[in-house]
């Protein structure tokens, strides 16, 4: 049976796009990704 799991990622300079399409050439199945907040990097 699948399971659902919950992530919690941070990346530097990615766009959303960008990790949602590196996860599933991974073959990861994303059900949803959306950006929750931005800080500048120092």
């Amino acid at each position: 049976m699948a399971t659902k799991t919950n992530f919690v990622l941070k990346v530097t300079d990615a766009k959303l796009a960008d990790v949602q399409k590196a996860l599933k050439d991974a073959g990861i199945n994303v059900l949803s990704l959306m950006e929750i907040h931005r800080e500048e990097a120092a």
